[in-house]
């Protein structure tokens, strides 16, 4: 019988998936960290969600509410991935909130500005979900060369107080 050659314990194996988890949510984060930084300098108030919180009026809180939760006038999805699965998950998930900001409005006005922020070549592989993505958000869509420009060319200039 042959067997292996090496040996790994369960100990082993355990350290390394919650090593593995902890970069995962770690790469996430820096996006989000990011976004954050952004806000924080341009003196807006915001809400970050925590993962799979229940906000009302959302199915799934987005990643940021702007001013907060109680009346979003903008929400922001941050996503970092390299497979296009998930990017197809995340334009899903953005479609949706952009379907929710104008349910119920008479004008079909929408009630908050569906922002996304991405990276990664997850993104780039299938040009039909980009273009669902820019259709969704109106064109609000920053990566990491174009984040800097998030409040200006948003509604989030609104609410800049520096």
């Amino acid at each position: 019988m042959m067997r292996y050659p090496f040996e790994v314990s369960f100990a082993d194996l355990k350290t390394n998936l919650d090593n593995f988890v902890s970069v995962f949510f770690l790469v996430g984060d820096s996006l989000e960290s990011a976004i954050e930084d952004i806000l924080a300098r341009a003196g807006i108030s915001y809400r970050k969600t925590k993962r799979a919180e229940k906000i009302p009026g959302f199915d799934q809180a987005p990643d940021f509410v702007i001013p907060d939760e109680f009346a979003p006038r903008v929400v922001i999805e941050a996503k970092i991935t390299e497979d296009d699965g998930t990017a197809r998950d995340k334009v899903t998930r953005i479609q949706h909130l952009a379907s929710l900001s104008i349910q119920g409005q008479p004008d079909g006005t929408p009630r908050f500005e569906v922002i996304a922020c991405i990276a990664g070549r997850g993104f780039g592989v299938r040009r039909e979900d980009m273009k669902k993505l820019i259709l969704a958000t109106q064109g609000k869509v920053f990566t990491l060369k174009t984040l800097h420009k998030l409040v200006d060319y948003t509604n989030l200039r609104e609410f800049r107080t520096r």
